[in-house]
Order: structure tokens, then sequence, then C-alpha cells
């Protein structure tokens, strides 16, 4: 059974993330080196998978004014090439998402609308852990979802308003 049958959406809030599959790739980023974008081959597979299935998937980052070194690293190495493989990647400012009654370290996936999952991280962006939502909480990602990707702009469009310049 699939997890979801049209579409999958992830709401993400934090400044900075801990992933095995990117410690490697972040320092060569912090050291001012070439990217070897192999390592993002996984997740584009599963992209292209979703899409060809005629299923969506999407992401709003919110983001500070003043990018983290992570943020950086993340905008221009990792999401151009989920961009590439069909994923719907925007961002979203901050200030725009607290105007917007949007979460402030609420990170979630959110499958059809329907059920929704917690994703728990610790102060320094280690993952803890997921806990999935009650109904009630689903129907409100739901919600924040709508208006996140309603304000939110287009991971390209973002990059050129910040004078950054996606790896690919």
């Amino acid at each position: 059974m699939s997890w979801f049958h049209t579409s999958v959406f992830r709401l993400e809030t934090l400044d900075a993330y801990v992933a095995g599959n990117e410690r490697e790739p972040y320092r060569r980023f912090l050291a001012g080196l070439p990217q070897d974008l192999g390592w993002r081959r996984p997740w584009q597979r599963l992209v292209r998978d979703i899409r060809t299935s005629g299923r969506g998937i999407g992401r709003v980052h919110i983001v500070p004014d003043e990018l983290t070194d992570y943020l950086k690293f993340e905008l221009t190495c990792a999401y151009p090439s989920s961009v590439d493989a069909g994923e719907d990647v925007r961002i979203l400012s901050r200030a725009t998402a607290d105007s917007l009654g949007l979460p402030d370290g609420e990170d979630y996936w959110l499958f059809d609308d329907e059920r929704s999952a917690l994703l728990h991280y610790d102060d320094d962006g280690e993952f803890l852990g997921v806990e999935f939502a009650d109904p009630a909480r689903a129907a409100q990602h739901a919600d924040w979802r709508r208006t996140a990707q309603t304000a939110a702009i287009p991971l390209d469009d973002y990059l050129k308003t910040v004078g950054l310049s996606a790896e690919r």
C-alpha cells in the first residue's frame, strides 16, 4: 500500500538539519569545493517515480532573511536536483510566514491533505523521530500547506532574488 494516492507535501521550518547523506557534500560546500551531485540521485529517482505515477510532490521551506550556511547549501546544492526531477520546491520568508500564522519549528509531511506526520528534531537539527498526527492536526497541516504554497515563491525565482546560483 502506498502512503499516499495523489500528493505528498513537506513543510520545513528549521534553519539547519543534520542528515548523514549530506555530511560530506556540506563539508565540500563549506570548503568552496565543487559538488558531486550523485548523492542526490536516490531522491531524484523517488521524485521521478512519484511524478511518473501521476502524483504530486512539493515542499515549502520557511527561511529567515539572513540565510545560514546550511540553508545556502540546501537551496543551491540539494533543492535544484529535486526541482529538476519534478518536485515543486518553494521558499517563503519567515516574516511572511509569521504574518500568515504559519508555524515556526513544526515540520511535517502531509499525505493527500488527510494524514500527516510530525517530524521531531533536536536544537541542532538532528532527527529524533516521527509522530503521526490526529485528524484535526492533519486538517491544520492541510490549511497551512495551502497558505504556504500560495505565498511562497518557486526556488529558482527565490535564488534570483537573493543573488544565489543553483548547482546542477
